[in-house]
């Protein structure tokens, strides 16, 4: 089975040496920063179709977590596109963060759209260095499609534990590596390489999973799904939330 691997992995690797070479000549990444907001607006729109009735759920008690004021304060790390801003209940307080300064326009397009909600800031920064944002200080910490292609897992669950308030919840939705003896995952390891570069270090094989349990959480509600997707390589997902 490893040597299969590999070899598709040849295969797919001279399919896509188009992008090997421009990665080889630092050219790739400079590229994927600017192209990717582009791709990632069209796929948040398709994702939001399939996931709408997740997210609705997964959300439905995000005001639960509200601070003395009764205003929620929430902070989105790797806040992309915004495409999670119509699921905030009304008169929330958001910060985003992400690490790639192109996503901007996109994300005040949103702002624009969702007029519910009260916009604060947007950072430039990544999720395992938020020192912008004080210890404690917010109530909920959202995060979507981001433990895929961080750097350091353990480092970002540190981040958010440290920004949350005692008492104050991190909520995940997050695709993740499949049950090791299926054929899915099979390809998302022959896949994996060439998927990290097209979705700009994106993992197909990631079980972060494992690192939600081992953050330290005083509560983790966390579930194991089969999102409604039509591209099974991105179907095994993980979601619920940790309280602090």
């Amino acid at each position: 089975m490893k040597l299969a691997i590999l070899v598709l992995r040849l295969v797919v690797g001279i399919l896509a040496f188009p992008m090997y070479l421009l990665k080889l000549l630092g050219m790739w990444n400079r590229i994927c920063k600017k192209c990717f907001p582009y791709m990632l607006s069209q796929f948040s729109v398709i994702y939001n179709q399939y996931m709408a009735s997740k997210k609705k759920e997964l959300f439905s008690n995000l005001q639960e977590f509200s601070g003395a004021s009764g205003k929620l304060s929430l902070l989105e790390v790797g806040c992309g596109t915004g495409a999670n801003f119509k699921f905030y209940p009304p008169g929330c307080r958001v910060t985003c963060v992400d690490p790639n300064p192109n996503f901007e326009k996109f994300l005040f397009k949103s702002v624009s759209e969702n007029q519910q909600l009260q916009f604060e800031r947007f950072l430039v920064a990544a999720g395992e260095n938020m020192s912008q944002v004080a210890d404690g200080s917010v109530d909920v910490v959202v995060s979507t499609l981001v433990l895929c292609s961080v750097k350091n897992q353990k480092k970002i669950l540190e981040e958010v534990c440290r920004v949350l308030r005692p008492g104050g919840a991190y909520f995940f939705l997050e695709h993740v590596a499949d049950e090791r003896s299926t054929w899915n995952y099979f390809w998302q390891q022959v896949l994996d390489p060439a998927w990290f570069l097209l979705f700009d270090g994106c993992n197909l094989t990631r079980e972060s999973w494992k690192a939600l349990e081992q953050a330290s959480f005083s509560k983790l509600k966390l579930q194991h799904i089969q999102a409604p997707l039509p591209l099974s390589l991105v179907q095994p997902h993980v979601w619920g939330y940790a309280v602090k």
